[in-house]
């Protein structure tokens, strides 16, 4: 599959334009998600923002991890070992796990000081895969 990608002169700018929608629908809707729980735009119901908010987070997870993965098959080994994209996916991983802990202790419920640091936490964190996944092209 990867040397199909790397053959063709659309394919790989088609998948890297799938994997920018992803992550567009992820952060975007996390983000405004997050900002309601950090205290932001407190008259917006947040059990009605979340349920627009985290199925468009999943979609555009599932939709930039699928992708990502096809476009990590083309040089799965340089990639391996780029520091960007080893920190990219440690960033991930803690994102994970900070949406995991946040939804294991009912934070939607409670929007208390600690879904406000887990909010604040996500949206760093986020960035910071963003960021990276940028760096992995430059650095």
């Amino acid at each position: 599959m990867g040397e199909a990608l790397r053959a063709s002169l659309w394919a790989y700018p088609a998948l890297e334009v799938v994997h920018i929608i992803g992550i567009a629908l992820l952060f975007g809707s996390l983000a405004v998600l997050d900002l309601r729980l950090a205290g932001l735009g407190r008259a917006l119901p947040l059990e009605a923002l979340a349920r627009l908010a985290l199925p468009a987070s999943l979609g555009g997870f599932l939709l930039a991890a699928a992708s990502g993965l096809v476009m990590f098959a083309t040089d799965a080994a340089g990639l391996l070992t780029h520091p960007a994209f080893q920190l990219k996916l440690a960033l991930i991983c803690a994102a994970g796990l900070n949406a995991a802990l946040f939804h294991a202790r009912g934070g939607l419920q409670k929007a208390d000081d600690t879904a406000f640091t887990q909010a604040v936490l996500s949206l760093a964190l986020w960035m910071g895969v963003i960021a990276c996944g940028r760096a992995i092209a430059y650095v």
